[in-house]
Protein backbone atom coordinates (compact mmCIF):
# COMPACT_ATOMS: atom_id res chain seq x y z
CA UNK A 1 0.00 0.00 0.00
CA UNK A 2 1.46 3.35 -1.07
CA UNK A 3 1.11 6.38 1.18
CA UNK A 4 -0.28 8.55 -1.63
CA UNK A 5 -3.04 6.00 -2.29
CA UNK A 6 -3.91 5.89 1.41
CA UNK A 7 -3.91 9.72 1.53
CA UNK A 8 -6.33 9.85 -1.41
CA UNK A 9 -8.74 7.64 0.52
CA UNK A 10 -8.50 9.95 3.57
CA UNK A 11 -8.41 13.30 1.75
CA UNK A 12 -12.00 14.17 2.59
CA UNK A 13 -11.27 13.73 6.31
CA UNK A 14 -8.17 15.92 6.01
CA UNK A 15 -10.22 18.68 4.42
CA UNK A 16 -12.92 18.40 7.10
CA UNK A 17 -10.33 18.76 9.88
CA UNK A 18 -8.79 21.78 8.15
CA UNK A 19 -12.25 23.29 7.63
CA UNK A 20 -13.07 22.76 11.31
CA UNK A 21 -9.80 24.39 12.47
CA UNK A 22 -10.15 27.37 10.10
CA UNK A 23 -13.76 27.89 11.15
CA UNK A 24 -12.88 27.94 14.86
CA UNK A 25 -9.96 30.29 14.22
CA UNK A 26 -12.24 32.68 12.33
CA UNK A 27 -14.74 32.65 15.20
CA UNK A 28 -11.96 33.40 17.72
CA UNK A 29 -10.43 36.35 15.81
CA UNK A 30 -12.27 39.00 17.91
CA UNK A 31 -10.72 37.57 21.10
CA UNK A 32 -7.11 38.80 20.95
CA UNK A 33 -6.42 37.95 24.59
CA UNK A 34 -6.84 34.18 24.13
CA UNK A 35 -3.97 33.48 21.74
CA UNK A 36 -2.85 30.30 23.66
CA UNK A 37 -6.34 28.90 23.34
CA UNK A 38 -6.38 29.67 19.62
CA UNK A 39 -3.05 27.90 19.19
CA UNK A 40 -4.33 24.89 21.12
CA UNK A 41 -7.49 24.77 19.03
CA UNK A 42 -5.35 24.84 15.86
CA UNK A 43 -2.75 22.26 16.91
CA UNK A 44 -4.65 19.74 19.11
CA UNK A 45 -7.09 18.47 16.43
CA UNK A 46 -4.21 18.00 13.96
CA UNK A 47 -2.17 15.96 16.46
CA UNK A 48 -5.19 13.95 17.60
CA UNK A 49 -6.02 13.13 13.96
CA UNK A 50 -2.45 12.43 12.74
CA UNK A 51 -1.67 9.85 15.44
CA UNK A 52 -4.47 7.39 14.48
CA UNK A 53 -4.00 8.40 10.82
CA UNK A 54 -0.40 7.08 10.73
CA UNK A 55 -1.08 4.16 13.07
CA UNK A 56 -3.84 2.97 10.74
CA UNK A 57 -1.62 3.48 7.69
CA UNK A 58 1.26 1.41 9.08
CA UNK A 59 -1.11 -1.29 10.31
CA UNK A 60 -2.77 -1.64 6.90
CA UNK A 61 0.50 -1.37 5.00
CA UNK A 62 2.02 -4.18 7.06
CA UNK A 63 -1.04 -6.40 6.56
CA UNK A 64 -1.41 -5.84 2.80
CA UNK A 65 2.36 -6.13 2.24
CA UNK A 66 2.27 -9.50 4.02
CA UNK A 67 -0.53 -10.68 1.68
CA UNK A 68 1.27 -9.48 -1.46
CA UNK A 69 4.63 -11.01 -0.46
CA UNK A 70 3.11 -14.38 0.41
CA UNK A 71 0.75 -14.65 -2.54
CA UNK A 72 3.75 -14.41 -4.90
CA UNK A 73 5.28 -17.51 -3.29
CA UNK A 74 2.12 -19.62 -3.36
CA UNK A 75 1.51 -21.99 -6.25
CA UNK A 76 -2.19 -22.25 -5.39
CA UNK A 77 -2.88 -18.57 -4.76
CA UNK A 78 -6.46 -19.22 -3.71
CA UNK A 79 -5.06 -20.67 -0.44
CA UNK A 80 -3.76 -17.26 0.71
CA UNK A 81 -6.55 -16.98 3.31
CA UNK A 82 -5.09 -20.01 5.11
CA UNK A 83 -1.79 -18.31 5.95
CA UNK A 84 -2.82 -14.73 6.80
CA UNK A 85 -3.56 -13.73 10.39
CA UNK A 86 -6.74 -12.09 11.65
CA UNK A 87 -6.29 -8.30 11.11
CA UNK A 88 -7.15 -5.70 13.76
CA UNK A 89 -9.19 -3.42 11.46
CA UNK A 90 -12.63 -3.99 9.98
CA UNK A 91 -11.63 -3.72 6.29
CA UNK A 92 -9.00 -6.42 6.75
CA UNK A 93 -11.47 -8.70 8.55
CA UNK A 94 -13.93 -8.26 5.71
CA UNK A 95 -11.17 -8.99 3.15
CA UNK A 96 -10.11 -12.14 5.03
CA UNK A 97 -13.73 -13.37 5.07
CA UNK A 98 -14.05 -12.76 1.31
CA UNK A 99 -10.73 -14.55 0.65
CA UNK A 100 -11.78 -17.51 2.79
CA UNK A 101 -15.12 -17.84 0.97
CA UNK A 102 -13.37 -17.49 -2.40
CA UNK A 103 -10.71 -20.05 -1.43
CA UNK A 104 -13.35 -22.48 -0.21
CA UNK A 105 -15.30 -22.15 -3.45
CA UNK A 106 -12.12 -22.59 -5.52
CA UNK A 107 -11.08 -25.67 -3.52
CA UNK A 108 -14.50 -27.22 -4.08
CA UNK A 109 -14.23 -26.55 -7.81
CA UNK A 110 -10.67 -27.90 -7.98
CA UNK A 111 -11.76 -31.09 -6.19
CA UNK A 112 -14.77 -31.39 -8.47
CA UNK A 113 -12.66 -31.22 -11.62
CA UNK A 114 -10.00 -33.49 -10.13
CA UNK A 115 -12.71 -36.07 -9.52
CA UNK A 116 -14.06 -35.65 -13.05
CA UNK A 117 -10.55 -35.95 -14.51
CA UNK A 118 -9.83 -39.06 -12.43
CA UNK A 119 -13.16 -40.59 -13.43
CA UNK A 120 -12.44 -39.90 -17.12
CA UNK A 121 -8.90 -41.29 -16.81
CA UNK A 122 -10.22 -44.49 -15.21
CA UNK A 123 -12.78 -44.85 -18.00
CA UNK A 124 -10.12 -44.38 -20.70
CA UNK A 125 -7.87 -46.97 -19.05
CA UNK A 126 -10.77 -49.43 -18.72
CA UNK A 127 -11.78 -48.85 -22.37
CA UNK A 128 -8.20 -49.36 -23.55
CA UNK A 129 -7.88 -52.65 -21.69
CA UNK A 130 -11.25 -53.80 -23.04
CA UNK A 131 -10.43 -52.88 -26.66
CA UNK A 132 -7.19 -54.87 -26.48
CA UNK A 133 -9.18 -58.11 -26.19
CA UNK A 134 -10.88 -57.99 -29.64
CA UNK A 135 -7.63 -56.75 -31.19
CA UNK A 136 -5.71 -59.71 -29.72
CA UNK A 137 -8.46 -62.07 -30.88
CA UNK A 138 -8.32 -60.61 -34.40
CA UNK A 139 -4.55 -61.05 -34.52
CA UNK A 140 -4.93 -64.69 -33.49
CA UNK A 141 -7.43 -65.28 -36.30
CA UNK A 142 -5.03 -63.69 -38.79
CA UNK A 143 -2.13 -65.78 -37.45
CA UNK A 144 -4.11 -68.97 -38.07
CA UNK A 145 -5.39 -67.89 -41.50
CA UNK A 146 -2.48 -66.22 -43.22
CA UNK A 147 -2.96 -64.44 -46.52
CA UNK A 148 -1.79 -61.21 -48.13
CA UNK A 149 -5.11 -59.51 -47.41
CA UNK A 150 -5.13 -60.55 -43.76
CA UNK A 151 -1.47 -59.58 -43.42
CA UNK A 152 -2.41 -56.08 -44.55
CA UNK A 153 -5.18 -56.01 -41.93
CA UNK A 154 -2.66 -57.19 -39.33
CA UNK A 155 -0.47 -54.19 -40.13
CA UNK A 156 -3.39 -51.85 -39.53
CA UNK A 157 -4.17 -53.63 -36.25
CA UNK A 158 -0.56 -53.02 -35.19
CA UNK A 159 -1.04 -49.32 -35.86
CA UNK A 160 -4.29 -49.30 -33.87
CA UNK A 161 -2.51 -51.09 -31.03
CA UNK A 162 0.25 -48.48 -31.05
CA UNK A 163 -2.26 -45.62 -30.96
CA UNK A 164 -4.12 -47.31 -28.10
CA UNK A 165 -0.89 -47.70 -26.13
CA UNK A 166 -0.11 -44.03 -26.80
CA UNK A 167 -3.55 -43.05 -25.48
CA UNK A 168 -3.02 -45.15 -22.34
CA UNK A 169 0.32 -43.55 -21.53
CA UNK A 170 -1.06 -40.11 -22.35
CA UNK A 171 -3.88 -40.69 -19.85
CA UNK A 172 -1.33 -41.70 -17.21
CA UNK A 173 1.27 -39.06 -18.03
CA UNK A 174 0.13 -36.64 -15.29
CA UNK A 175 0.33 -39.33 -12.59
CA UNK A 176 3.55 -41.11 -13.56
CA UNK A 177 4.78 -40.97 -9.95
CA UNK A 178 1.93 -43.31 -8.90
CA UNK A 179 2.77 -45.92 -11.51
CA UNK A 180 6.53 -46.19 -11.84
CA UNK A 181 9.09 -48.36 -10.10
CA UNK A 182 12.69 -47.20 -10.25
CA UNK A 183 15.22 -50.00 -10.20
CA UNK A 184 18.54 -51.04 -11.69
CA UNK A 185 17.98 -52.03 -15.31
CA UNK A 186 20.18 -53.09 -18.20
CA UNK A 187 19.84 -50.86 -21.27
CA UNK A 188 20.17 -54.02 -23.37
CA UNK A 189 16.97 -55.43 -21.84
CA UNK A 190 15.01 -52.21 -22.52
CA UNK A 191 16.23 -52.00 -26.12
CA UNK A 192 15.61 -55.71 -26.83
CA UNK A 193 12.07 -55.48 -25.44
CA UNK A 194 11.36 -52.51 -27.69
CA UNK A 195 12.85 -54.23 -30.75
CA UNK A 196 10.66 -57.31 -30.13
CA UNK A 197 7.63 -55.04 -29.70
CA UNK A 198 8.31 -53.49 -33.12
CA UNK A 199 9.65 -56.65 -34.80
CA UNK A 200 6.92 -56.98 -37.41
CA UNK A 201 7.07 -53.33 -38.39
CA UNK A 202 10.86 -53.52 -38.73
CA UNK A 203 10.64 -56.64 -40.90
CA UNK A 204 7.84 -55.27 -43.09
CA UNK A 205 9.79 -52.07 -43.72
CA UNK A 206 13.10 -53.95 -44.20
CA UNK A 207 14.96 -51.89 -41.62
CA UNK A 208 18.48 -53.00 -40.62
CA UNK A 209 19.09 -52.75 -36.85
CA UNK A 210 22.60 -52.25 -35.46
CA UNK A 211 22.83 -52.70 -31.67
CA UNK A 212 26.08 -52.34 -29.74
CA UNK A 213 27.57 -51.11 -26.45
CA UNK A 214 24.36 -51.65 -24.50
CA UNK A 215 25.76 -53.55 -21.50
CA UNK A 216 25.24 -50.62 -19.15
CA UNK A 217 23.08 -50.27 -16.08
CA UNK A 218 20.72 -47.38 -15.45
CA UNK A 219 18.17 -46.59 -12.75
CA UNK A 220 14.72 -46.14 -14.24
CA UNK A 221 11.31 -47.69 -14.79
CA UNK A 222 11.74 -50.16 -17.65
CA UNK A 223 8.04 -50.17 -18.66
CA UNK A 224 7.89 -46.40 -19.25
CA UNK A 225 11.31 -46.40 -20.93
CA UNK A 226 10.26 -49.15 -23.31
CA UNK A 227 7.23 -47.06 -24.31
CA UNK A 228 9.43 -43.99 -24.90
CA UNK A 229 11.85 -46.04 -26.99
CA UNK A 230 8.91 -47.55 -28.93
CA UNK A 231 7.74 -44.09 -29.96
CA UNK A 232 11.24 -43.11 -31.13
CA UNK A 233 11.79 -46.34 -33.07
CA UNK A 234 8.35 -46.10 -34.70
CA UNK A 235 9.15 -42.54 -35.78
CA UNK A 236 12.47 -43.72 -37.23
CA UNK A 237 10.62 -46.40 -39.24
CA UNK A 238 7.83 -44.07 -40.28
CA UNK A 239 10.17 -41.36 -41.61
CA UNK A 240 12.75 -43.69 -43.16
CA UNK A 241 13.91 -43.46 -46.77
CA UNK A 242 12.83 -45.90 -49.46
CA UNK A 243 16.09 -47.86 -49.61
CA UNK A 244 18.90 -48.91 -47.26
CA UNK A 245 16.95 -48.23 -44.06
CA UNK A 246 19.10 -48.29 -40.94
CA UNK A 247 18.62 -47.72 -37.22
CA UNK A 248 21.62 -47.74 -34.92
CA UNK A 249 21.15 -47.99 -31.13
CA UNK A 250 24.08 -47.76 -28.74
CA UNK A 251 25.13 -46.09 -25.51
CA UNK A 252 28.05 -44.21 -23.99
CA UNK A 253 28.90 -43.85 -20.35
CA UNK A 254 30.37 -40.95 -18.42
CA UNK A 255 30.89 -40.35 -14.73
CA UNK A 256 27.64 -38.44 -14.25
CA UNK A 257 25.42 -39.94 -16.97
CA UNK A 258 24.64 -42.74 -19.42
CA UNK A 259 23.46 -41.67 -22.87
CA UNK A 260 21.36 -43.92 -25.10
CA UNK A 261 21.57 -43.01 -28.81
CA UNK A 262 18.95 -43.89 -31.43
CA UNK A 263 20.20 -42.88 -34.88
CA UNK A 264 18.53 -43.37 -38.24
CA UNK A 265 19.32 -42.45 -41.85
CA UNK A 266 15.81 -41.27 -42.65
CA UNK A 267 14.45 -38.10 -44.25
CA UNK A 268 15.45 -35.95 -41.27
CA UNK A 269 13.78 -32.81 -39.95
CA UNK A 270 13.79 -29.31 -41.39
CA UNK A 271 16.31 -27.12 -39.55
CA UNK A 272 13.77 -24.54 -38.37
CA UNK A 273 11.49 -27.23 -36.92
CA UNK A 274 13.96 -29.04 -34.63
CA UNK A 275 13.21 -26.78 -31.64
CA UNK A 276 9.46 -27.41 -32.03
CA UNK A 277 9.34 -31.21 -32.31
CA UNK A 278 8.60 -31.67 -28.58
CA UNK A 279 5.64 -29.28 -28.67
CA UNK A 280 2.19 -30.79 -28.31
CA UNK A 281 0.40 -31.16 -31.65
CA UNK A 282 3.38 -30.03 -33.76
CA UNK A 283 3.57 -32.12 -36.94
CA UNK A 284 5.88 -30.06 -39.14
CA UNK A 285 6.53 -30.60 -42.81
CA UNK A 286 7.14 -34.34 -42.42
CA UNK A 287 3.78 -34.84 -40.73
CA UNK A 288 1.99 -33.61 -43.82
CA UNK A 289 3.69 -36.01 -46.25
CA UNK A 290 1.23 -38.46 -47.82
CA UNK A 291 1.34 -41.78 -46.00
CA UNK A 292 3.22 -40.33 -43.03
CA UNK A 293 0.43 -38.39 -41.28
CA UNK A 294 1.34 -37.42 -37.73
CA UNK A 295 -0.65 -36.50 -34.61
CA UNK A 296 2.17 -34.48 -33.04
CA UNK A 297 1.72 -36.36 -29.75
CA UNK A 298 4.49 -38.99 -29.80
CA UNK A 299 7.61 -36.88 -29.14
CA UNK A 300 5.64 -34.48 -26.91
CA UNK A 301 4.64 -37.43 -24.74
CA UNK A 302 8.20 -38.82 -24.75
CA UNK A 303 9.56 -35.49 -23.54
CA UNK A 304 6.90 -35.20 -20.85
CA UNK A 305 7.50 -38.73 -19.56
CA UNK A 306 11.29 -38.27 -19.59
CA UNK A 307 10.90 -35.13 -17.49
CA UNK A 308 8.67 -37.02 -15.03
CA UNK A 309 11.24 -39.82 -14.79
CA UNK A 310 14.15 -37.40 -14.29
CA UNK A 311 15.65 -38.12 -17.72
CA UNK A 312 16.69 -35.74 -20.48
CA UNK A 313 15.59 -36.12 -24.09
CA UNK A 314 17.54 -34.39 -26.87
CA UNK A 315 17.31 -34.49 -30.63
CA UNK A 316 19.53 -33.53 -33.56
CA UNK A 317 18.58 -33.91 -37.20
CA UNK A 318 19.74 -33.00 -40.68
CA UNK A 319 17.48 -32.93 -43.70
CA UNK A 320 17.91 -36.03 -45.94
CA UNK A 321 20.72 -37.31 -43.70
CA UNK A 322 18.94 -38.62 -40.62
CA UNK A 323 17.97 -38.03 -37.01
CA UNK A 324 19.73 -38.71 -33.72
CA UNK A 325 17.74 -38.94 -30.51
CA UNK A 326 19.49 -39.08 -27.12
CA UNK A 327 17.96 -40.33 -23.88
CA UNK A 328 20.17 -39.20 -20.99
CA UNK A 329 20.07 -41.18 -17.74
CA UNK A 330 21.70 -39.12 -14.96
CA UNK A 331 23.82 -40.66 -12.26
CA UNK A 332 24.24 -39.16 -8.80
CA UNK A 333 24.70 -40.21 -5.19
CA UNK A 334 20.95 -40.12 -4.51
CA UNK A 335 20.13 -42.56 -7.34
CA UNK A 336 23.00 -44.86 -6.35
CA UNK A 337 21.80 -44.82 -2.75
Amino acid sequence: MKFKDYLKDKIIYVFLILFFIISIEILLIPFDNIIPIRMYVAIAPIILYLIPFFLEYYSKKKYYSFIIDNIQELDEKYLISEIINEPNFSEGKFLKTVLQDTGKSMTENVNKYKFMQQEYKEYIEMWIHEIKIPIAASKMVIENNKSKELESINEELDKIENYIEQALYYARSNTVEKDYYIRRTLLKDIVNASIIRNKEMLIQNKVNINLHDLEKEVYTDSKWCIFILNQIIQNAIKYSKKDNKKIEIYSTEKKEKVVLYIKDNGIGIKKGEITKVFEKGFTGENGRIKGKKSTGIGLYLCKKLCTKLGLNLELNSERNVGTEVRIIFPRNSFINF
